[in-house]
C-alpha cells in the first residue's frame, strides 16, 4: 500500500532464517498505490530441523519489496529494493494457529525511498498460519519464554577506537533440558564516541545484523525504557555510583540494543531453577576483535600471521540470577561490572570451567548459521534471483557469508594463540570501570507469588480462633438475679422472725442502746439455730452461690493448690457481698439499683496507669492495669496489642503471641497485628509462620513503608539478602513518593499562604485559634514573661483552682466571639449560620481549627532526611521489639551520609536502657546532646538515665531544662512525675505541687493527684490535700498510699 504512481511493477521476496522462501509474481501498482500480490509460500518447522522452536521464537519473517524496472535492449530487468518489513512469529507459540498482521514497510536508504508517501505508513498485509498448534495449551502453560536484551557497555577502555572494522561481541549460555546449552551471541556492537546519551525510550532490535532497511530492525512494541538506578538489580545501584554512571553514559560506549529470545519447556524451566539455586552468578563474556577482509571468507597469509595483534580483550560480567527465584520476580535489569576473564575467578564464582569463546568454538562454529549477523540463502535460486545477482542492487550479498566465516575462524584462531596478550590487556576493563547494562526477562516468574487468598487462609490456620462457645451471659445473669432474690427473701424472713420475737420498732420509741441490740442479736441467732431455720436459709443461699460459681465464674474443676483457692474465695466474697448490698438496697428503698456500675476509669486512663507502673518498675501492677483495660472492652484491638507489647518486652513471648493473635482474630485486615504476629513468631523461632505474616502484611497494604522494611529485616535474618534488598528497595520507592507528595502539598500551601485572606471571619478564626492554643497548652512555660502578661503556669493554676471573676471573664469572651460570628454571617450571607440561631450543635466557627499551625522554626541546620529504617524504628520502639530495632539501626548507620543523627542515638540509648546497660546508654545520650542540644527528648532521656543511677541532682537539672522548652518531650508525664518526686524528697513542696498540678492538667492520674496531696499535706494545706486525695481515690481506689494519707488527714 501507499506506493507512488511512478512505481509501476513490484514483487515481494519472502525470507526466513537465511532461506529465500520465494518471490511473488510481478504485480502492477494500482493508481491508488496498492498492489495485490496473492502470494503464498511455506517452510517446515521441526524440533531437529534448522527452523526449530528456538529459531521461531527469536527470528522474524523478512519481507522485501522490490521494484522491477523496464527491460532495456540486451540488458536484464533492473531490480531495486524499495523497503523491508518483518513479522514476529512469537504468537504462533502462544496458542495461535493463524496470525494476520499489517507489517509496516521501512524504506531502504540507498534506494529511491522518496517513492514512498512521506506522511503515510506503507505496509504489507500478511497472514501466517500453521496446520496444527506448535505448542499445546499444557506445553505453553508449563513452559516459559526467556528474553535477554543486551543494551550497552559503558566506560570502555580508552584504547577502543572508532577507526577500523571492529566486532564487539557478548555471549552467554542458558541451560536447557538434559545436557543441552543454548548459546546466545550478541555481536556487531557499535562503538560510539563521546556525545549525547542514548535516548529513552528506544526500540529493541532484532538479532538480524545488517539488513537493507535499518528501520526494520526494531521489534514492534518492545522498548528500552530505563529507570532509576536505585531500582536496578546490578552492581552500581548505590547513590555514590550515580554520578559516575551519568558521566559514563555520555562518553565512549558500545551499543547493541538487541534482544534475543528462547523458549524453555517444562524440563528446561526445572533445569534453569536448579542451576540458579546451585550457582547464583552466571558469566556474560565480552570480546573485541578486528573484522577480517576478503569476500570469500578466507584470510591472507599476512592476516593469519598478524591476527593476534588485531584482536584483544576478553572480559566477563557476573549476573546474580538469584533475583529470579524470588516470588513474583520476572525481570533482572542492571549495570554489571566487567572484569578480566580469569579461569580461576570465573570457576570460583560461577562453577563453570569453560569459556564460550575459547573452549566452545566447535559449538560456536555449528551455531554460526543460526546466530550469524547475515544468514546465507540456501534455497534454489529462481529466475528473478539470478537476475538480481547480476544487478548492482543485490538484497543479500555473498560477502556477508564470507565475512561471518572469516569472523568465526579469526575468533577461534585468536582465542587459541592470543591468551597471553589477552591476560595483560583485559585488566583495562577494571581500570576503566567498564560496566554492561543488560536485561533478563521471563514471561512468567519461576516462583509464583502467593495469592492474597492463600495468605488469608494460611493466617487463619495459624491464629486458629477457637470455636465460639455457647453464650453464658444469660445463665450468669440469671444466676446473679436468683442470688439477689434469695438474699431478699432470706432478709425478709429474718425480719419477720425479729418482729415476732421483739415486735416492731415504732418511730417514737427512740434508739436502742448497743447492749440491748447485742442481746437481741444473740437471742435471734439462738432461735434460728434451734428451730432449724438458720440451716434452711443457709441451704437457700448455698444453691444460689453454687450457681454463680458455675455460671458466672465457670469454675467446674478442683483447684491445684491452696493459694488459688484462697484467691478465688476472696474474689467471690467481694462479689457476693457487693450484690448482697445491692439486693438489700432494693428491698429497703424500693428502687431498682444498677447491678453493674459504670467504670469510672477510661481506656486511656488505664493505659496511662500501666505506663506509670512500668516506669516505677511495678510490673505486676502494670499487668493488672493492662488486663483491666482488656476486661473493659475485649473487642479493642489496641488494648490487646498494648498488652502484647508489654509481655514482649518482659520476655513472655508466648503470652504476647496470644495477645497479637487475639487482635488479629478481631480484625484479620489489621496490618499492625500481622506485623506484630510476625515479630513474635521470629522471637519464638517460628520462621515459616513469620514469613506468612510479613508477606500477608505487604500484600494487604502494599503502600506500607514499615511492612516492606520489616519484611526485609526478616529476610536478612534468614540470610536471604536478595529478597531483603528487593523489599528495602520497595520501601524506599514508597518513601520517596511520600516525601515528594508532602513537598508538593507544602509548596501548594506556601503558595496559597502568600495570598491575602479576604474571607469573612478570618480574623475571628485567628482569635479563636490563639485562645484555644493558650488554654490547651497551659503546661508551656515562659522563661521571662513580659510585664503585665500572665505566664502559662498562672493560666494553668487558674484553670485548676477556678476563680469566679476568671470564669466570668472567659465566659464573656466566649459570648462575645459567638455574637461576632453570628453578626458576620448575617451581614455577609444574609442568613444565620446552619440555617437557624438555635442550632443544636453550634460550631462557633471552629470547624477549620483542628489543625493548628506550628510555630515557624528558628533558622538553623535542617533536620536530616527521614529514612525507611528510622520510620520503622519509631514503630518498633512503641511495640518493644528490641531485636528488630538493633537490626534497623545497623542499616541506618550504614545508609547515613553525614554520620549518625540525634534520633539514631536516642533510639540506641533506649535499647541500652531496657537492657540496663547504663554506661553505653550514657554514651549515646551524650552524643545525642552534642548533635542536637535543643531537643527536649534528649534531655528527658538524660534525666531518666540520671534518675535510674540515683543521681537526683543531675536528673532534676535535666527535667527542669525539659519543661523550659516550648516544645514538649514525648514522655512529659513521666518527666513530671519524677521531677515532682525529686522535689518532695528535697522538701521543695511548693515546686512539687506546681509540677504535679501541671501533670494533672496534662494527663491526670492517681499518682499525679497523690503527689499534689502529699505536697499540700506537707505544707499543712489539709483541705486541698483532702480534695486531691479524693480525686486520686476516684481514679484508683486500690492505692494504699492514698488511703494512708486520708487516714493521716482524718487523724
Amino acid at each position: 500500500k501507499t506506493l507512488k504512481s511512478n512505481v509501476l511493477v513490484t514483487l515481494v521476496r519472502v525470507e526466513y532464517n537465511g532461506e529465500v522462501l520465494g518471490d511473488s509474481p510481478k504485480t502492477d501498482v494500482l493508481p491508488s498505490g496498492t498492489a495485490e500480490y496473492n502470494f503464498s509460500t511455506s517452510f517446515e518447522c521441526s524440533p531437529e530441523g534448522p527452523n526449530s522452536l528456538d529459531v521461531i521464537v527469536q527470528k522474524p519473517l523478512l519481507l522485501t519489496v522490490l521494484e522491477v524496472g523496464p527491460r532495456e535492449k540486451k540488458k536484464p530487468e533492473k531490480i531495486t529494493p524499495l523497503g523491508q518489513a518483518v513479522v514476529d512469529l512469537l504468537p504462533l507459540l502462544q496458542g495461535v494457529r493463524s496470525l494476520k498482521v499489517f507489517a509496516p514497510l521501512y524504506a531502504v536508504p540507498a534506494s529511491s525511498s522518496e517513492k514512498l508517501h512521506p506522511k503515510a505508513t506503507g505496509g504489507l498485509e500478511v497472514t501466517v498460519s500453521t496446520k496444527e498448534l506448535l505448542l499445546s495449551a499444557t506445553q505453553f502453560s508449563s513452559g516459559n519464554l526467556l528474553s535477554i536484551t543486551m543494551e550497552a557497555a559503558y566506560s570502555v577502555p580508552g584504547v577502543f577506537t572508532v577507526e577500523g572494522q571492529q566486532n564487539y561481541m557478548a555471549c552467554l549460555q542458558i541451560p536447557a533440558a538434559g545436557e543441552k546449552e543454548l548459546l546466545l551471541l550478541f555481536q556487531n556492537g557499535i562503538l560510539k564516541a563521546d556525545g549525547e546519551k542514548e535516548p529513552l525510550p528506544r526500540p529493541k532490535n532484532w538479532p538480524l545484523g545488517t539488513i537493507l532497511a535499518p528501520g526494520a530492525l526494531a521489534i514492534p512494541n518492545s522498548f528500552i525504557v530505563g529507570g532509576p538506578y536505585e531500582d536496578e538489580d546490578g552492581d552500581l545501584t548505590r547513590s555514590k555510583d550515580r554520578e559516575f554512571r551519568r558521566q559514563a553514559e555520555s562518553t565512549k560506549r558500545i551499543v547493541w540494543d538487541t534482544e534475543r529470545r528462547c523458549y524453555l519447556d517444562a524440563a528446561a524451566v526445572a533445569v534453569l531453577q536448579k542451576r540458579i539455586a546451585e550457582c547464583h552468578y552466571w558469566p556474560v563474556e565480552l570480546c573485541k576483535m578486528s573484522m577480517a577482509s576478503g569476500g570469500k571468507g578466507k584470510t591472507s597469509k599476512a592476516d593469519k600471521g598478524d591476527e593476534d595483534k588485531q584482536i584483544a580483550f576478553h572480559g566477563v560480567a557476573y549476573v546474580n540470577m538469584m533475583h529470579l527465584l524470588c516470588p513474583g520476580v520476572k525481570q533482572i535489569r542492571g549495570a554489571f561490572r566487567v572484569f578480566s576473564y580469569q579461569d580461576s575467578e570465573v570457576f570460583e564464582k560461577t562453577r563453570i570451567q569453560h569459556s564460550i569463546f575459547r573452549d566452545l568454538r566447535s559449538q560456536l562454529s555449528l551455531a554460526k548459521e543460526g546466530l550469524g549477523t547475515s544468514p546465507v540463502s540456501r534455497a534454489a535460486p529462481t529466475k528473478a534471483q539470478k537476475e538480481d545477482k547480476d544487478s548492482s542492487g543485490t538484497v543479500r550479498s555473498r560477502e556477508a557469508h564470507g565475512t561471518m566465516v572469516a569472523l568465526i575462524s579469526l575468533c577461534q584462531h585468536w582465542l587459541q594463540t592470543a591468551r597471553p596478550r589477552e591476560q595483560c590487556l583485559s585488566p583495562q576493563y577494571s581500570e576503566a570501570g567498564t560496566f554492561l547494562v543488560m536485561e533478563i526477562k521471563l514471561d512468567r516468574p519461576l516462583v509464583p507469588k502467593r495469592l492474597r487468598e492463600e495468605l488469608v487462609r494460611r493466617v487463619k490456620e495459624m491464629i486458629h480462633p477457637k470455636p465460639e462457645l455457647r453464650p453464658w451471659t444469660g445463665g450468669a445473669k440469671k444466676a446473679v438475679e436468683a442470688y439477689e432474690k434469695c438474699v431478699t427473701s432470706v432478709a425478709a424472713a429474718i425480719l419477720r422472725e425479729y418482729h415476732e420475737l421483739f415486735g416492731k420498732q415504732l418511730p417514737g420509741q427512740g434508739m436502742i442502746d448497743h447492749g440491748t441490740l447485742e442481746e437481741q442479736r444473740r437471742q435471734l441467732n439462738y432461735e434460728l439455730n434451734t428451730s432449724g431455720k438458720y440451716f434452711a436459709f443457709k441451704e437457700q443461699l448455698k444453691h444460689s452461690v453454687v450457681k454463680i460459681v458455675r455460671e458466672k465464674y465457670l469454675k467446674t474443676e478442683a483447684f491445684e493448690n491452696q493459694g488459688q483457692l484462697q484467691e478465688f474465695l476472696s474474689e467471690l466474697y467481694v462479689f457476693l457481698v457487693g450484690h448482697m448490698h445491692i439486693a438489700l438496697n432494693k428491698l429497703l428503698s424500693g428502687e431498682n439499683v444498677s447491678s453493674t456500675p459504670t467504670p469510672c476509669t477510661t481506656d486511656k486512663q488505664l493505659w496511662l496507669f500501666a505506663r506509670e507502673a512500668e516506669a516505677n518498675r511495678d510490673l505486676k501492677l502494670a499487668s493488672l492495669f493492662y488486663r483491666q483495660r482488656i476486661a473493659q472492652d475485649q473487642c479493642s484491638i489496641q488494648s490487646w496489642l498494648d498488652y502484647g507489647a508489654f509481655c514482649l518486652l518482659h520476655e513472655d513471648a508466648t503470652k504476647a503471641q496470644e495477645c497479637f493473635k487475639k487482635a488479629l482474630c478481631l480484625d484479620p485486615q489489621h496490618t499492625q497485628s500481622l506485623l506484630l504476629c510476625g515479630i513474635v513468631a521470629v522471637k519464638l523461632q517460628h520462621y515459616e509462620e513469620a514469613e506468612i505474616f510479613f508477606e500477608d502484611a505487604c500484600c494487604l497494604e502494599p503502600s506500607s513503608i514499615i511492612a516492606w522494611t520489616l519484611s526485609g529485616l526478616f529476610y536478612e535474618l534468614q540470610n536471604n539478602y536478595i529478597r531483603a534488598e528487593r523489599n528495602f528497595r520497595e520501601a524506599k520507592k514508597l518513601l520517596q513518593a511520600q516525601l515528594e507528595e508532602e513537598r508538593r502539598i507544602l509548596e501548594a500551601a506556601e503558595a496559597e499562604g502568600k495570598k491575602p485572606s479576604t474571607a469573612p471571619g478570618h480574623f475571628l478564626s485567628s482569635c479563636l485559634i490563639l485562645y484555644l492554643f493558650l488554654v490547651s497548652h497551659g503546661n508551656l512555660v515562659l522563661k521571662t514573661p513580659a510585664p503585665g502578661i500572665a505566664s502559662c503556669k498562672e493560666i494553668s493554676s487558674q484553670l485548676l483552682k477556678p476563680d469566679r471573676s476568671f470564669i466570668f471573664s472567659l465566659f464573656s469572651i466566649f459570648l462575645l466571639l459567638l455574637l461576632l460570628n453570628h453578626v458576620l454571617n448575617w451581614a455577609v450571607y444574609g442568613f444565620p449560620p446552619n440555617g437557624c440561631w438555635g442550632n443544636k450543635n453550634p460550631t462557633l466557627g471552629l470547624t477549620e481549627t483542628h489543625f493548628l499551625a506550628a510555630p515557624c522554626p528558628a533558622p538553623g541546620p535542617q533536620p536530616p532526611p527521614c529514612t525507611i529504617f528510622m520510620k520503622t524504628v519509631e514503630f518498633l520502639m512503641k511495640v518493644n521489639a528490641v531485636r528488630f530495632v538493633h537490626k534497623a539501626l545497623a542499616h541506618e548507620l550504614l545508609s547515613l551520609q553525614g554520620g549518625p543523627t540525634c534520633a539514631y542515638y536516642l533510639a540506641l540509648a533506649w535499647t541500652y536502657s531496657l537492657q540496663e546497660d547504663l554506661p553505653r546508654c550514657e554514651e549515646c545520650v551524650c552524643e545525642a546532646i552534642r548533635i542536637d542540644p535543643t531537643n527536649p527528648n534528649v534531655w528527658a532521656q538524660k534525666g531518666h538515665l540520671c534518675y535510674l543511677k540515683k543521681d537526683f541532682d543531675k536528673a532534676k537539672n535535666c527535667y527542669e531544662r525539659v519543661i523550659s522548652f516550648v516544645e514538649d518531650a514525648v514522655d512529659m508525664h513521666i518527666v513530671y512525675l519524677r521531677l515532682g518526686s525529686i522535689y518532695l524528697e528535697e522538701k521543695e513542696y511548693g515546686r512539687a505541687k506546681q509540677i504535679y498540678l501541671l501533670a494533672c492538667d496534662n494527663s491526670a492520674s492517681c499518682l499525679t493527684w497523690l503527689g499534689v496531696a502529699i505536697a499540700c499535706y506537707r505544707m499543712k494545706e489539709m483541705e486541698e490535700a483532702e480534695d486531691a486525695l479524693s480525686e486520686a481515690n476516684a481514679l484508683n481506689n486500690t492505692n494504699a498510699d492514698v488511703w494512708g494519707y486520708l487516714t493521716l488527714i482524718c487523724l
